[in-house]
């Protein structure tokens, strides 16, 4: 059911209700208004026939003067007036202008609605040849239902029209304000396609303006994120192309290398073995090479398998693992102070919380390292309780380096790949930089 035909369907119900209530309650005040006229035009006219018969009392009736002031008394309005002989013979006094006009009647229905129980009064009169009659005044309200009936059809002719009115002014605001959903809604379709550079216009109408600068506002955000993330799609396959690059280079220059050299000295040492002469030297001489190339090869492995995935994160826990790549950047990076503050909580965490915690530390190290040019870096792991039911991780690292602005720190692939990290855990993860004073960056992550 659209919006439109609910609107019409309840002005209608409203309408028919309120026409409903109308007609009853100008039933109900017609029927109060004609009681009063009609039996307030009784009474008068019975006080004043009392009051001249008071005045001729001594005298007998005389039809030729009475008469005239009947005739004037039928010229009252709402008035039947009527002599009634002791035969039971009606005489009527009528006057042309008291018959309305057939085509003037309100419909009989209206009249039974509207019409009540009137009052009808006798009086005894004497002619003046002693004849007795009976005077008859009787309610005569048709000439006021008449009014009642025009006033109503004025009444309700008015309500129509502003009914017709409220209707055709409701289609007409909603003929606008159809055309604006309309408008919104194609938009809509479009940026559901993924076309998130699709805007709105502005509009006249506060709220479908508000709707569409909301609606604007959402998807520069939507552009914003997937471009971001096809950036970070992008340097993120490059990176794992590079790092492919440099293992298969590290293969073949150190490992093909070291290899051929030892299947080298084997020769030799077996050669050397049928020699004669300084054999047992040579041979000790290939041995001696073939243990140092054996350990060269060893040491390249396990840092290769150290960066591809540490493999003391399963065996020994989070902390342990914290404390052997902070021990192996100070290695390569004497004159930086590494501090590392971490309970011994943190090594029943999930796994995927682990590894990911140590990616992000890792990528912290790194960025420090390359760009930071601090001298002291701390990194604080702790388990908090922000709420009774919930727990969560907090990590911590800062350092007292160059810093950077905030427009870099929103465009620069590690620091989006660690939120990325972050968010994938359902945490958050926070940036504080400026100039000259350092970063801190801090990630919280909900524990179960």
């Amino acid at each position: 059911m659209s919006l439109r035909y609910q609107i019409n369907l309840r002005i209608l119900i409203s309408s028919l209700f309120i026409l409903l209530l109308g007609g009853s309650i100008t039933i109900w005040q017609a029927r109060n208004a004609i009681d009063k006229e009609v039996d307030s035009s009784i009474n008068l006219a019975v006080q004043l026939i009392k009051f001249g018969f008071s005045q001729t009392s001594q005298t007998a009736f005389n039809e030729a003067d009475w008469l005239p002031q009947f005739n004037t008394l039928n010229q009252t309005r709402h008035l039947r007036i009527q002599l009634k002989t002791p035969s039971g013979e009606i005489i009527s006094i009528a006057h042309k202008n008291q018959q309305t006009n057939n085509d003037e009647k309100p419909p009989q229905w209206f009249v039974g609605l509207v019409e009540g129980q009137h009052l009808q009064a006798e009086h005894p009169v004497t002619t003046f040849g002693g004849k007795q009659l009976t005077l008859i005044i009787q309610s005569n309200p048709l000439d006021e239902i008449t009014e009642v009936w025009e006033e109503s059809i004025g009444f309700f002719g008015s309500l129509l029209l502003l009914i017709l009115f409220t209707f055709l002014a409701v289609n007409v605001a909603f003929n606008k304000a159809l055309k604006s959903i309309a408008v919104i809604v194609n938009a809509l379709k479009v940026i559901e396609t993924g076309e998130y550079s699709q805007k709105l216009p502005d509009f006249s109408i506060q709220e479908y303006d508000s709707i569409a600068k909301a609606i604007n506002h959402m998807t520069h955000e939507l552009n914003a994120s997937q471009q971001e993330n096809r950036s970070l799609t992008q340097h993120t396959l490059e990176i794992q192309e590079d790092e492919r690059q440099r293992l298969s280079q590290e293969l073949h220059d150190e490992l093909g290398q070291s290899l051929t050299a030892i299947k080298v000295m084997a020769v030799t040492a077996g050669r050397s073995q049928t020699g004669v002469g300084g054999g047992r030297d040579e041979i000790k001489h290939a041995t001696d090479s073939i243990i140092s190339i054996c350990d060269h090869l060893m040491t390249v492995v396990r840092s290769m398998m150290h960066q591809l995935h540490p493999l003391v994160l399963t065996e020994l826990g989070l902390k342990a693992t914290m404390e052997d790549l902070l021990h192996h950047w100070s290695v390569r990076n004497p004159e930086l102070k590494l501090l590392l503050d971490c309970p011994d909580e943190v090594d029943h965490l999930e796994k995927k919380i682990s590894i990911q915690v140590f990616r992000v530390v890792q990528e912290c190290l790194t960025n420090i390292v390359r760009h930071a040019q601090a001298r002291q870096a701390t990194i604080i792991l702790e388990i908090v309780t922000p709420s009774i039911a919930a727990k969560a991780l907090r990590l911590r690292v800062m350092d007292d380096g160059q810093g950077c602005a905030a427009d870099r720190i929103k465009t620069g692939f590690g620091l989006l790949g660690m939120r990325e990290r972050i968010n994938s855990l359902g945490g958050e993860l926070t940036i504080q930089s400026q100039p000259q004073q350092g970063m801190n960056i801090i990630a919280s992550i909900p524990l179960k």
